[in-house]
Formats: C-alpha cells, sequence, structure tokens
C-alpha cells in the first residue's frame, strides 16, 4: 500500500482516531465500545484485527460506522448492547460517546427524583452497588486513634520509670 492510501486521523463515530493503530484497539478507544466489543464487531465485519485503521478503505470505515450504529443489524445479540430495554423507548440500544454519559446521567437524576434507595445512596455520595463501607471508600483525612487524655499520660509515667 502506498502512503498516498494511508491516513493519519481517521473520523469514526464522531472521534478522530490515530490512523496508526491497530484497529481493535482503535475502536476500543471510543467511548462505549470496549475491546471485546470492538473485536467481536471487526470479525462479524470481515475486517482483519491486525490490520491498522489509517489502511482501511473508505467502505469498511462507513461499515463500521454504521455498524456502530445499529449493531442488532449485523447480528449481534441484545445481550451484548450496553443499554438494553431502555426506559424511554423500550429498545435495545448501543449507545457511544456523549449519549451514553447523558442516558447515565439521567438515569441517576430518575433515581434521585423518585426516592429509590439507589438514590439515596448516589445523593449522600456512598457506594451504590452493595459493597462494605466499614473500611473503604472514607473520604477526608485518616480515621484513628488520637494520642492523649489519661492513657498517654499514664503510658509517659511507665516510660519515665524505667
Amino acid at each position: 500500500m502506498s502512503t498516498q492510501e494511508f491516513r493519519h486521523i481517521v473520523r469514526i463515530a464522531g472521534k478522530d482516531v490515530d490512523g496508526r493503530k491497530n484497529v481493535t484497539v482503535a475502536l476500543a478507544e471510543l467511548k462505549g465500545v470496549g475491546y471485546n466489543f470492538a473485536y467481536a464487531l471487526i470479525n462479524t465485519l470481515g475486517i482483519d484485527h491486525n490490520a491498522r485503521i489509517g489502511y482501511l478503505a473508505e467502505d469498511s470505515v462507513t461499515a463500521i460506522e454504521n455498524a456502530l450504529k445499529d449493531p442488532l443489524s449485523i447480528g449481534f445479540p441484545p445481550w451484548y448492547l450496553n443499554r438494553r430495554k431502555d426506559i424511554d423507548t423500550g429498545n435495545d440500544l448501543h449507545l457511544l460517546s456523549s449519549d451514553l454519559e447523558f442516558a447515565i446521567k439521567n438515569d441517576i437524576e430518575r433515581e434521585k427524583s423518585v426516592m429509590s434507595w439507589r438514590g439515596y445512596r448516589h445523593m449522600y455520595g456512598l457506594k451504590v452497588r452493595g459493597q462494605k463501607t466499614r473500611t473503604t471508600g472514607r473520604k477526608g483525612g485518616t480515621v484513628g486513634v488520637r494520642k492523649g487524655g489519661k492513657a498517654a499520660q499514664q503510658q509517659q509515667q511507665q516510660q519515665s520509670k524505667k
């Protein structure tokens, strides 16, 4: 392949991707697309996963973009998507970049407004998914026993007698 066919920057799903990177790794940089999802997408489309994304033809890049917009159309199972049974539409969706961030933010705000248990946990900045909080998840300075008072005086007296 000549250097004229190589593109240093490839625009996929509204994000500029480095053309020197492997196709799978470059797709995994997109928010909402992980490494496994990218690998499965590339295999389904029949693109070599070891190729550099800068050497891909324009029709391959458009095929990747269309597949990212609607993974169900190329045969992806619904359980592989990141937004199943959306509350607003009821459809299985796969969201990318700012759409994903917006949906997550709306979900948290809805939980807060409904005053669910998860909403309370989000409001107070506590762990939401049932993790232990006795020792972890503390904010601020270190918590410990403060030396002082009668115990410290007795300890000093014992050390001075020795």
